[in-house]
């Protein structure tokens, strides 16, 4: 194999017509990527202008999944190296197989979302259906146990459901609920943010209301700050933590509004994610992107673009916690939009971001699932959405990644065609 590299190259170095070099470089670009067991995903881009150029460090973004209607809610298991997500108005609870590159799927009996692994057994997801708490015992793959409602909460807006949550390090859920929604507009002030724990799990505690439609959050690396997103206010939101009891500042700070950016920016905050340095990434529904943001110094760092309109989430995972996997929507796309947007509702992956993730919270609120119920409409055998070869190629095309230094101008950093 070192030969094989080698012999690529002393090709590569060699002078020829300009139409050789882009033919020979192409050929080389594929055989490298094709090899068993060779070198790292190699990427590279042939300029428009004649100069031949490659840049194997670049980011890049991959679709790894054929696309459902509405992903949401990715969560990153390092036990089991899986990566889950709902399909939310399907009903749809997904495991996404890092090292075989499959797909597993059931559905459920109602809208789905979020998703959390619990601590003391694998194989028991959480998953938000409609306004309930719902433990469901899956493997990822075909077994299938029991299933068990914990929990209904919102009684006094029967029509919202759950949106967004997260688990936060002592396991307790910080789960919110969106208010009805109707032609894309959700009805204000009809959304919760709640505090899920084994002692209140009878009768949730609201943490924050009301709100329209609960969104990203995230804990900074301290865990003593708290990053809330109410989509319609346009503004991520940052509360004082405390790890140990649970409580959230009665006060919020602003440390990114999309109205600073209005005519340069697009689209409404909605899932997020922070990494090692405490950057938040905040995926833009409607915007065809994920924002990267200093959360100390309120600055936009980057801006990510993503082959889909409307980006809902975002969460970093893979071995190395270096892949910031994403997930996107289609299901208020037009048939021509569908057209222009091809991968929308896919997952897609960000590659060489040189940015690490911090590890996904699991539940500690249940021990395991002791009911048997039928809260599925199938189970679908795994593979079934395994990602073709045309479907796991490179997507972004002549697309940049914008890197923000004051915010504005910004220096472009290319993002390598497939």
């Amino acid at each position: 194999m070192r030969r094989f590299i080698i012999l690529c190259l002393a090709v590569w170095s060699v002078k020829c017509s300009d139409d050789t070099i882009i033919g020979v470089k192409l050929i080389l670009i594929k055989l490298c990527c094709t090899q068993k067991n060779g070198c790292r995903e190699m990427v590279g881009y042939i300029s428009l202008d004649n100069k031949s150029q490659t840049d194997f460090d670049a980011p890049y973004v991959v679709q790894v999944t054929s696309p459902v209607d509405h992903a949401e809610e990715p969560h990153w298991d390092g036990r089991k190296n899986i990566l889950y997500y709902v399909d939310i108005h399907n009903g749809g609870v997904l495991a996404y197989h890092y090292y075989t590159k499959k797909l597993s799927k059931i559905t459920l009996n109602g809208e789905t979302s979020p998703v959390v692994p619990i601590r003391k057994n694998p194989n028991v997801l959480l998953v938000g259906l409609n306004r309930s708490v719902v433990a469901v015992e899956w493997d990822g793959k075909k077994q299938l146990g029991d299933q068990e409602i914990l929990t209904t909460i919102s009684k006094q807006f029967p029509k919202s459901r759950f949106n967004d949550g997260k688990a936060d390090k002592q396991g307790r859920l910080w789960w919110g609920t969106i208010g009805p929604e109707s032609n894309g507009y959700v009805t204000p002030n009809e959304g919760l943010f709640y505090k899920i724990t084994r002692e209140n799990l009878e009768n949730p505690k609201v943490a924050k209301a009301p709100v329209s439609n609960s969104n990203g959050l995230a804990w900074n690396k301290a865990n003593n700050k708290l990053y809330y997103i109410d989509t319609p206010t346009l503004k991520v939101v940052e509360f004082d933590y405390d790890d140990e009891k649970g409580t959230l500042s009665k006060e919020n700070r602003t440390i990114f509004d999309m109205r600073d950016y209005e005519g340069k920016l697009t689209g409404l905050p909605d899932g997020m994610t922070i990494d090692d340095e405490d950057n938040l990434y905040i995926a833009l529904y409607g915007g065809g992107a994920v924002l990267k943001v200093n959360p100390t110094t309120r600055k936009l760092l980057k801006v990510i673009p993503i082959p889909a309109r409307d980006v809902t989430s975002a969460m970093f995972g893979g071995p190395n916690l270096d892949i910031l996997f994403v997930t996107s929507s289609r299901v208020s796309l037009t048939a021509k939009e569908r057209l222009f947007y091809p991968a929308a509702g896919s997952l897609f992956a960000v590659k060489n971001l040189k940015a690490k993730g911090l590890p996904a919270f699991t539940a500690d609120i249940v021990d395991g699932v002791t009911k048997r119920l039928n809260l599925l409409e199938n189970l679908f055998a795994p593979d079934i959405f395994y990602p073709t070869p045309k479907e796991s190629k490179t997507v972004t095309r002549n697309s940049e990644i914008r890197e923000f230094k004051t915010p504005f101008p910004f220096n472009k950093l290319v993002v390598a065609d497939g």
